[in-house]
């Protein structure tokens, strides 16, 4: 490979990082702001996935085959951590409409 082209690769993997960790910041502030529980969800699974595809450019950039492999742990935590965050969310709205179901018959 010519020294322009991996010049080229460095500034676009370098380029493609920094594009990628704005949006990082644009997911963990819908994920704080909310308005609501699913986008909070959505914005985790989101960033999840932005962090899976940062260490993937990473691993890339630094030639270092096993962040490939931290990128595929990190793939099955986040898949679990939008799992349980799912429940919980299902079970805080079966006991609010359970409620309002309650406070609708009386």
């Amino acid at each position: 490979m010519s020294e322009a082209t991996a010049g080229a690769w460095r500034l676009l993997l370098d380029g493609s990082m920094i594009a990628i960790g704005v949006l990082l910041l644009f997911c963990l502030l819908r994920a704080v702001l909310g308005p609501r529980i699913a986008d909070r969800v959505i914005a985790v699974n989101a960033a999840g996935t932005l962090v899976v595809i940062l260490i993937c450019i990473l691993a890339v950039r630094l030639g270092e085959g096993y962040l490939t492999d931290i990128a595929m742990i990190y793939t099955l935590l986040s898949f679990l951590a939008v799992v349980v965050l799912t429940r919980l969310y299902i079970g805080v709205w079966r006991q609010r409409h359970a409620k309002d179901a309650g406070n609708q018959h009386k």
